[in-house]
């Protein structure tokens, strides 16, 4: 039996010809990296084990993310720690604030990943970086302190689900809507400890459509999310300064427990219901429910990158936000940021009346930036809608793409472009 992309990742990662899934192996790792809340857990066990140095200087990175300017003295206490441990270390790819990215935007962006490499890191959403043809998967603090250490890990071999991507996007649709009509499909268990490798017609997906589908991969519980590398992805390598890696090819006689046909151009505008990312729902239904919300926040690591940034500037240009709301939008890195105050983006938020932060995730994870009150309502680009996610636990979050938020946050309620524009929202 032939094997898939991920197999194939591992078994060079682990010096060996052939893997299958269900075995267990140990393999070389090309990137370790935490954030200020999972990396001084991971500082703690990196002492504990009598470590003394990190395997590679280069090949470890800390992200202070989440609070983003910190957001209190517990905060600052974290970020202090993971700071002064990368100062000790010598880590080269410590990224201080006002440098600082959403790490699983930011780390692409500064060329730190690669096809064919094995990524761990001390944050679910790791799996983002598949979408550049690597095996990247999220861990706990123990396992970033283990690899920090030794540069290795162990994993068993994922299992398989092939999605067979056909067609192109409607208007307005967006790698967002793909990956929640995907799990609004399987279910947030229907890739359990899967990798979940997508083929066929990906070159009508961008890179960053790409990227947002990959992120969310652990919403359907997958192990990873995985794309092939093509023109676009060379590309983007190219324009990031990355090392082209090594290109692996899934077998055609690799073996999938599942597949699945994705026709693009019949994946509508959709949005997940609280409470699970799985609870999805076209827009168009969810528009006839007259669902008033009180927030809107447009950013994170699945939709803070600069095409995210321009599907929002799209519908809010010479348009204003609704009275009863507040909206903030945050790009994703400094980079993205910049780029939108380049191309007039950052103008047309203000005048729209948004609130614009530094690169944080704050609101996705109840941090700051955006908590929300008993009752309140959110549309946001964020990935998890659980109970109590973004604040109290009696708020409700509805997952939705860019240009779906932006719509909704001048509608006052749940709203798709479409609709905004016909004036029937």
């Amino acid at each position: 039996m032939g094997m898939t992309m991920t197999q194939k990742i591992l078994a060079a990662r682990a010096g060996v010809d052939h893997l299958q899934a269900g075995e267990l192996i140990e393999c070389g790792l090309d990137l370790v990296f935490g954030n200020e809340i999972t990396t001084p857990i991971a500082i703690d066990e990196f002492y504990k084990m009598g470590a003394s140095r990190v395997f590679d200087t280069g090949k470890v990175a800390i992200t202070p993310d989440h609070f983003t300017p910190n957001k209190d003295i517990a905060a600052a206490s974290l970020t202090k720690k993971a700071r002064e441990f990368a100062r000790a270390m010598g880590i080269k790819h410590y990224f201080e604030v006002g440098r600082v990215g959403i790490e699983h935007a930011l780390l692409p962006e500064k060329g730190l990943i690669s096809p064919g490499d094995v990524v761990l890191g001390a944050d679910s959403h790791t799996c983002t970086h598949g979408a550049l043809g690597a095996f990247a998967t999220g861990c706990g603090s123990t396992d970033m302190a283990a690899g920090m250490v030794t540069g290795r890990a162990w994993f068993k071999v994922p299992q398989a689900v092939r999605f067979n991507i056909r067609g192109k996007l409607q208007p307005y649709v967006s790698g967002k809507d793909v990956i929640l009509h995907i799990i609004g499909l399987i279910g947030v268990d229907g890739a359990r400890y899967c990798s979940m490798e997508f083929r066929g017609a990906i070159d009508s997906l961008s890179m960053d459509d790409r990227f947002t589908i990959a992120n969310m991969a652990v919403e359907a519980g997958a192990k990873n999310g995985i794309f092939p590398v093509d023109a676009h992805t060379t590309a983007y390598l190219q324009e990031h300064g990355a090392k082209p890696g090594t290109v692996f090819e899934a077998d055609p006689n690799a073996e999938y427990i599942a597949e699945h046909d994705i026709d693009l151009a019949r994946v509508p505008l959709t949005v997940a219901f609280p409470h699970l990312p799985g609870n999805a729902r076209s827009v168009a239904e969810a528009e006839g429910m007259n669902i008033v919300i009180d927030q809107v926040v447009i950013g994170s690591c699945t939709n803070g990158r600069i095409d995210d940034m321009r599907a929002a500037a799209q519908i809010l240009k010479g348009r204003k936000i609704a009275d009863h709301l507040r909206c903030i939008i945050i790009p994703a890195t400094q980079k993205v940021w910049r780029q939108c105050v380049t191309e007039g983006l950052m103008e047309i938020f203000v005048d729209a009346g948004a609130a614009v932060s530094t690169p944080t995730c704050g609101p996705c994870l109840g941090g700051h930036m955006g908590i929300l009150a008993q009752g309140e309502r959110c549309v946001s680009t964020t990935n998890r809608n659980f109970v109590g996610r973004m604040g109290h636990t009696d708020s409700e979050i509805y997952l939705a793409s860019p240009a779906v938020a932006a719509a909704s946050a001048v509608a006052g309620r749940l709203c798709g472009p479409p609709a905004l524009e016909n004036g029937t929202c």
